[in-house]
């Protein structure tokens, strides 16, 4: 099955996520690849994306590249250019019809702007994915992990795990306590708490999906 991952934020590890994924299904033989629909500013995510697809084209993982790194419907502007949905939706499904797995990494958080009135959540539902939310495990995770896991189901969509990651070694009280609440508070089964710097997952969470 084909996941979107999507972030309660920029900068919460969604690209280290899904390489640590892909990473693990593809060592246990599945065929899996990543999609990074829209990249701002670098594309250094969709060089480690393509790394761990097994070296797949950089403009097959990334079809649009903006240099400007804001969101990309501000991007587009600045750079007189327009997203158009419906070529990050092809190249969906061109990548699907050829591989097992496909895991799509949005852009940003949930919300995120990819052109005029069309987000990184219509993109989503117009996948018709189960999402995986990634959480920068910090003093107001859970708020952000609940408002973006009611966003999700609004959108019509299954939010299918949510990741909690460790942006740094030291951990608070609300750091340790938040891996113990939050699925009593989301309804979300929590399939991992990666601590800052871990480069492994355990396989059979991730091929049971």
């Amino acid at each position: 099955m084909s996941f979107f991952i999507t972030g309660t934020d920029t900068g919460v590890g969604k690209t280290y996520v899904t390489r640590l994924i892909l990473e693990t299904l593809r060592n246990a033989g599945r065929d899996a690849v990543g999609y990074k629909p829209v990249a701002c500013g670098d594309r250094e995510d969709a060089v480690v994306l393509s790394a761990a697809s097994g070296g797949l084209e950089l403009d097959e993982i990334n079809p649009v590249y903006l240099k400007t790194p804001v969101a990309p419907y501000v991007a587009g502007m600045l750079e007189n250019r327009t997203v158009d949905p419906a070529i990050l939706i092809a190249d969906y499904y061109q990548l699907a019809a050829k591989h097992a797995q496909v895991l799509v990494e949005g852009a940003g958080g949930w919300e995120v702007p990819l052109a005029a009135n069309y987000r990184v959540s219509d993109l989503a539902a117009d996948l018709k994915l189960p999402v995986i939310l990634v959480a920068g495990n910090k003093l107001g995770a859970l708020n952000h992990i609940i408002l973006t896991v009611n966003a999700i189901r609004a959108r019509g969509l299954v939010c299918a795990g949510i990741i909690l990651n460790q942006l740094e070694d030291e951990m608070d009280t609300a750091m340790i306590t938040n891996k113990g609440v939050v699925e009593d508070l989301t309804g979300v089964p929590l399939l991992d708490h990666l601590i800052h710097g871990q480069d492994f997952l355990e396989v059979a969470t991730y091929l049971n999906l």
